[in-house]
């Protein structure tokens, strides 16, 4: 089991499932990812190896008509292929959440750039409260940790950049507004254009529901806010419909 753990392991592991990486999240979820299918290739073996070895212990012999003999159970195995299998399952959960725990709530930077998330059929709004501009594309500054804010203006949408690993859905807010984890903070690491994407299906549109993600320098990015305001500040940030009370009409509404 052991050697085929690991020659299966050493086939799976040369593939680059999920592409370049551009984010320093994007590592440990990267490695996160590796050990699962470590974790996996270790269970299939066991799986194939009992498998084969069931297949010729009690194979026919050969002119060997009769019925099998009458089966009744066997506590010990039973509780051995109850009792792995959750071992490997609970190892795994208890990897993904130190994993995913370090990667949703990094300490916050000094220097973190808070843009504003706007999704709507069938678009993408960036605004950037603190240069006061407004784009359609995304442009951000590497190595500079975002503190992007998704707000949802119609429908659910999701934002992703699949080289950033990150993921986080944009709800319609409730009536309080404070009902829906809506901030992802993420760490561009590298330069290059990207696209963000959204991954909740959110009408006829959704397959066209993507926009620019520019990675450059700090002072690219200075050049690029400098224009932008000299252009007239970008497009004017969404107007929803209001916040969803909890009897589905919309607040304030008569």
């Amino acid at each position: 089991m052991v050697v085929l753990t690991i020659v299966q392991s050493a086939i799976m592991l040369q593939f680059d499932w999920n592409g370049e990486q551009a984010s320093a999240e994007a590592g440990p979820i990267d490695t996160l990812l590796d050990v699962m299918i470590v974790l996996s290739c270790f269970v299939f073996s066991i799986v194939l190896v009992m498998l084969g070895y069931s297949i010729w212990k009690y194979r026919a012999k050969p002119g060997d008509e009769s019925d099998g003999e009458p089966i009744h159970g066997n506590t010990k195995l039973e509780i051995a292929w109850t009792v792995i299998p959750t071992v490997i399952v609970l190892a795994g959960v208890v990897y993904s959440w130190i994993v995913l725990n370090d990667i949703e709530e990094p300490a916050a930077a000094a220097d973190q750039l808070r843009v504003n998330v706007y999704a709507q059929q069938y678009k993408w709004t960036f605004e950037y409260p603190d240069q006061d501009v407004t784009s359609n594309e995304l442009h951000v500054p590497v190595d500079r940790q975002l503190d992007l804010h998704l707000t949802a203006v119609d429908v659910i949408h999701s934002f992703w950049v699949p080289e950033w690993r990150l993921k986080r859905d944009l709800v319609p807010q409730g009536a309080e507004e404070t009902e829906v984890d809506d901030t992802l903070l993420v760490t561009p690491d590298r330069e290059g254009t990207y696209s963000v994407l959204c991954t909740e299906l959110c009408g006829f549109g959704h397959a066209t529901m993507s926009a620019p993600v520019v990675v450059t320098s700090e002072s690219e990015f200075d050049r690029w806010v400098a224009e932008a305001k000299r252009g007239g500040g970008g497009p004017p940030v969404p107007q929803g419909p209001g916040p969803v009370t909890s009897g589905g009409g919309e607040a304030g509404a008569s």
